[in-house]
């Protein structure tokens, strides 16, 4: 394929493999397993590992190939691994290349079952973990040694909407020779250059902006073919995390609008989030594409010009007053996913983060007011005249 291909370009025809039918579509395989043409060649196949030659849908599919190759070619990597969950490519990078006596140094703004899985999982077996303030550099350039093995962060953390410099973290790791992984979800494939910022594994939740439409849930592990074939595969695909052909046929059907809809939504985000930052009812109003974001300068520059999708409002009052803010809402609806064609609104604090104790929740600004807000595909004049009435009910 065309390396000279613009994005949208790449989302419909990078990585189709067609059948001896020479369909439109994308073809979907189901099929657990495949045949040989003799015993000699079943040998080879087992010894050599080819990614584009099939064994066992656990270890590959044609359906998941395409859509490994097609996100690589969007991010900008020599390969990728499709994963079961956002989750299971989380814990497939950092089981598959961490040990007992390892260090890690990562950003202490984090999806809590990330923190679950470095701090309870990994630390039960010896590995060490340091948390830093994402934002400080300082605390980086005092945090890695020349012991870490990598370093972990959001590009734009859940739910506080901060942006971490990919470029200046990942020039403190690479000076001590550790590895950058960046989850890159809030920033999404479309508006974060992350690979070419320092990111040596990018790792994404195609639950999110990739499905787009709350389907199936799924991951994938961006990186150097060293890393994803000698390190992740033999890892996932014995533990069993591989995504189901399904899922990618799913998936790369979600490719397809990935761009137009991120950009959209970021659209209409920015336009949601002026139309809201001053209302009387509103204790504060995160979103990277305003100027009031401590990191508004770095999000613009990093996400080439975008604010992202997300928005997070306090709401004055606390826990109620966002439970009823939640609930006089008619369009937006209360879930806990986000990156839907759908606008989600979240209350962190009781859902996605509520297993963090109370001083963490604070230390993160994760208050008892806080609404996270996913904006989705619907008409922004009507989703600002619904946040607006939900607030004005206060």
């Amino acid at each position: 394929m065309s390396t000279d291909w613009k994005t949208r370009t790449k989302l419909v025809h990078e990585g189709v493999r067609r059948s001896q039918f020479n369909e439109m579509s994308e073809a979907i395989f189901l099929t657990q397993g495949f045949v040989y043409d003799s015993a000699e060649q079943a040998e080879a196949r087992f010894i050599n590992s080819d990614p584009n030659e099939f064994i066992y849908a656990r270890y590959g599919n044609p359906t998941t190939r395409t859509f490994e190759e097609r996100v690589a070619a969007l991010e900008g990597t020599e390969d990728a691994f499709a994963c079961a969950s956002g989750m299971a490519a989380v814990n497939g990078v950092l089981t598959s290349l961490l040990k007992a006596g390892d260090h890690i140094v990562a950003a202490r703004a984090l999806f809590g079952s990330c923190i679950y899985l470095m701090s309870d999982v990994l630390g039960r077996y010896g590995v060490k973990v340091t948390y830093v303030d994402g934002t400080d550099l300082n605390a980086w350039r005092e945090a890695v040694t020349e012991e870490t093995k990598l370093v972990f962060f959001e590009s734009v953390s859940n739910p506080t909407l901060e942006v971490i410099d990919i470029r200046a973290v990942a020039e403190i790791a690479h000076a001590k020779g550790a590895l950058v992984v960046v989850d890159n979800v809030f920033a999404t494939p479309v508006f974060s250059d992350a690979v070419a910022q320092g990111a040596d594994i990018v790792v994404y939740s195609t639950t999110k902006h990739i499905d787009g439409q709350g389907r199936a849930l799924g991951g994938i592990i961006c990186s150097t073919s060293e890393i994803i074939r000698g390190k992740i595969e033999p890892y996932m695909k014995h533990a069993g995390a591989a995504m189901s052909p399904h899922t990618a046929w799913l998936m790369i059907g979600g490719l397809v609008t990935l761009d137009l809809r991120c950009r959209a939504m970021a659209d209409s985000a920015l336009a949601i989030a002026r139309a809201l930052e001053n209302h009387p009812n509103v204790e504060r109003l995160i979103y990277p594409g305003l100027e009031s974001h401590a990191q508004h300068a770095l999000s613009m520059e990093q996400m080439n010009g975008s604010g992202g999708t997300l928005i997070a409002i306090d709401v004055k009052g606390g826990k109620d007053a966002a439970f009823k803010v939640l609930n006089a809402l008619t369009i937006a609806k209360i879930s806990n996913n986000l990156g839907d064609a759908k606008s989600i609104a979240t209350h962190p604090a009781t859902t996605t983060h509520q297993r963090l104790p109370e001083d963490q929740k604070a230390l993160l600004g994760i208050t008892p007011g806080l609404l996270r807000i996913s904006i989705g595909l619907e008409d922004k004049d009507d989703l600002i005249a619904d946040f607006k009435a939900a607030l004005d009910a206060l």
